[in-house]
């Protein structure tokens, strides 16, 4: 049948792939690891498992490019859905786009995904495929063949495939430099209290240090660019603020969440400096902006984060929030302090060249940029029609 590229992370699901695509008659494997910010150990492992199984592998490193062209858009929308800053839900596209164009270039004949039928991931992957390679077939070999985690195990001991580790995990992990997920076991209950072992990149409120810490993160066009006036790439600057928020035990995130397919689960996340970032943005945005910029672009946001959700990144409808988003973005320049302590994120004082904000008609003691006695015909008015409403049910 050809060559099969796999969209490989190295893992229980993606690994069994391998044979099972053998089997299927593709006689050539090429395996592709997209590193979004996956930790060094895994992207090692999955070069490693592919060298053993045969096949060709590639590493594309598009850290870079993630930060830039995914995580800074979604600052620019304050991307939040239902509580989640959309981590993995952002990389999927890329991690499809890339992985497609690879296959093109390599020349081959089908792609196969690992994901199973009851999560998301099945869309956002498949979407990317087929935008960029859409006449080549997908092949979900977990999905169509209703497999389980007990076959797959069972399946690759009797196939000597080496799955070392991913036999013996208990929960499902997903990382990258804008957030990390953790899934799967007793964590799938909601009256199951998660236990401390499965952060990784936040402190307990115990563990967090005793002292409060002030960050200040200065933003042109929307973009972060700098933290506490040290320039830096947008890469360097998730980096830093993962660090900085994590080591305070902001960004653990615990809810219940809509999948897709129509499925209520529970998911825990780590996301401090998408949490931070998000945070400072937000609070910058509401300065430069008036009122009905701002009540119309948090639907706009929300509708994004749906969006983004979905994985549907080049849908017209996409470019379309984008570009109100974007045209709001220019001027969102100045910066954000905000303090952390204890889980807890504040933000303390902002500025900006083009703040909306004017001194002298907020304050109660100036009378020449705002006189109040001008404001007694508006408030005569305020609310006319439900005044006239009330006297005719009376009536």
């Amino acid at each position: 049948m050809g060559k099969a590229l796999i969209v490989y992370s190295g893992g229980l699901d993606t690994t069994v792939c391998i044979p099972l695509m053998r089997e299927q008659g593709f006689g050539e494997i090429v395996t592709v690891t997209v590193d979004v910010g996956q930790p060094a150990e895994d992207i090692a492992q999955a070069a490693e498992r592919a060298k053993i199984l045969g096949c060709e592998h590639f590493t594309l490193d598009v850290k870079d490019e993630f930060a830039r062209e995914y995580c800074m858009p979604a600052v620019h929308a304050n991307a939040d859905y239902f509580g989640y800053p959309l981590s993995t839900a952002i990389a999927r596209p890329l991690i499809a786009k890339r992985a497609a164009l690879k296959g093109l270039e390599v020349g081959c004949d089908a792609f196969v995904h690992g994901c199973t039928g009851k999560g998301n991931d099945q869309f956002r992957i498949e979407h990317g495929l087929k935008m960029f390679a859409g006449d080549l077939p997908v092949i979900a070999p977990v999905r169509e063949r209703n497999l389980t985690r007990t076959w797959e195990i069972e399946y690759a001991e009797k196939n000597n495939v080496p799955i070392g580790q991913s036999k013996h995990k208990i929960w499902s992990i997903d990382e990258n430099v804008w957030g990390r997920s953790i899934e799967g076991g007793r964590l799938e209950d909601p009256t199951y209290q998660p236990p401390e072992e499965i952060f990784q990149w936040t402190s307990s409120v115990e563990d967090a240090p005793n002292t409060p810490e002030e960050i200040e993160i200065a933003f042109e066009n929307g973009n972060p660019v700098a933290i506490n006036g040290e320039g830096m790439t947008p890469l360097a600057i998730v980096v830093r603020v993962n660090e900085i928020a994590g080591r305070h035990g902001v960004g653990r995130i615990d809810i219940m969440e809509d999948r897709m397919i129509g499925l209520k689960v529970r998911e825990n996340y780590e996301c401090p400096g998408s949490t931070l970032l998000i945070a400072a943005h937000r609070a910058l945005e509401a300065l430069v902006t008036t009122h009905a910029e701002r009540a119309f672009k948090l639907q706009v946001d929300q509708q994004w984060a749906e969006m983004a959700y979905r994985g549907l990144w080049w849908e017209p409808f996409m470019d379309d929030l984008n570009a109100f988003i974007g045209s709001v973005q220019s001027r969102v320049s100045g910066w954000v302090k905000l303090r952390l302590y204890k889980g807890g994120l504040q933000v303390t004082s902002r500025g900006s060249d083009w703040a909306l904000y004017s001194e002298a008609a907020a304050s109660f003691d100036d009378v020449q940029v705002l006189e109040q006695s001008k404001m007694t015909g508006m408030v005569q008015t305020h609310g006319m029609e439900s005044l006239l409403y009330a006297k005719l049910r009376k009536r």
